[in-house]
């Protein structure tokens, strides 16, 4: 918990960073994407792009809304 002098920024825990080496690596996984000329791997791909998304889009709010529920028992 923090002191009550501290100022307390409720979002800044969700500001993404990105490291250099994160950076070139997804670079290189967009190069390979755009250099791919087969369609049905990318049709593939974009199913199991859509899953994920929505997977990952689905527990990220129940993450977030229990960390609010959380922040509302703290303050």
């Amino acid at each position: 918990m923090l002191p009550k002098s501290e100022p307390y920024e409720s979002f800044d825990w969700m500001v993404v960073e990105q490291s250099l080496e994160e950076e070139l690596s997804l670079e290189r996984s967009i190069r390979e994407i755009e250099d791919c000329e087969n369609i049905d791997v990318l049709s593939r791909l974009c199913v199991a792009m859509a899953r994920q998304q929505w997977h990952q889009g689905k527990l990220l709010k129940q993450a977030v809304m229990r960390v609010t529920e959380l922040e509302s028992v703290m303050f």
